[in-house]
């Protein structure tokens, strides 16, 4: 079966510098316990709590772009700002497993958003584009359904009308969530503004190695922008 990862042309029109690491992983071994990614983890969290990033350029740039398609990201805080938010009040995170610990990893040492689902959950293509408010979104962890709001930015499933994520990089849904069971998955880095094509490169091509490194990934990447919006995978 082929699916295509497509962004939509009206998200270019908009946003002319967005641009989207992809990886694409056929199969992996998704343990819930890894020692030699918990350290490094822990390691990033230690040197970004040290730091001042509220006016950070690369974080800026996700509020500006939020507030440019009606969201408010005091509000509804792009996905970086809510993780670095977190580890400001203590405590790290929680292992939940080893990819989705190598997704906070790179967030947190490239200051940029970074994230998957499950392919297998996935009936149709995988869109980022503007919402109609038909589309259907259950967050990640529970709770009712809910529609967009008409003209927010959001991942989802073309077929099923699922939502894979809501307000670009705001808050997950559930149904393509990563657990330890998962083995095929579509992996996002996303870079919007002052954020170079270089590092979200950069980033995406480590978080690629230690795929392979520590959870035996068989996989391939790419990267979506203006001139190169989508691509087809065979599933």
């Amino acid at each position: 079966m082929r699916k295509k990862i497509l962004i939509d042309e009206d998200i270019f029109n908009l946003f002319p510098d967005f641009k989207r690491g992809i990886i694409v992983v056929k199969d992996l071994n998704n343990a819930l316990a890894n020692k030699r990614i918990k350290k490094p983890l822990n390691k990033e969290i230690e040197n970004r709590v040290k730091e001042d990033l509220t006016y950070h350029p690369f974080l800026e740039a996700w509020d500006k772009a939020h507030l440019k398609f009606g969201s408010d990201p005091k509000k509804f805080p792009p996905s970086i700002r809510s993780i670095l938010n977190r580890i400001k009040k203590g405590g790290g995170f929680p292992f939940i497993n080893s990819v989705v610990a190598l997704f906070n990893y790179i967030s947190i040492k490239y200051l940029i958003p970074c994230g998957g689902d499950d392919i297998d959950a996935i009936k149709g293509n995988l869109r980022l584009g503007f919402a109609s408010g038909q589309e259907i979104f259950a967050p990640l962890g529970g709770g009712e359904e809910e529609h967009p709001e008409p003209g927010e930015v959001i991942y989802f499933d073309e077929q099923s009308l699922k939502i894979m994520c809501r307000r670009w990089n705001w808050r997950n849904g559930d149904f393509s969530k990563i657990s330890e069971n998962t083995k095929r998955i579509v992996i996002n880095i996303d870079g919007i503004g002052e954020v170079p094509s270089a590092l979200i490169e950069e980033a995406r091509d480590e978080l690629a190695r230690l795929l392979i490194e520590h959870c035996q990934a068989i996989l391939f990447s790419d990267l979506l922008h203006q001139g190169h919006r989508e691509i087809e995978i065979e599933i």
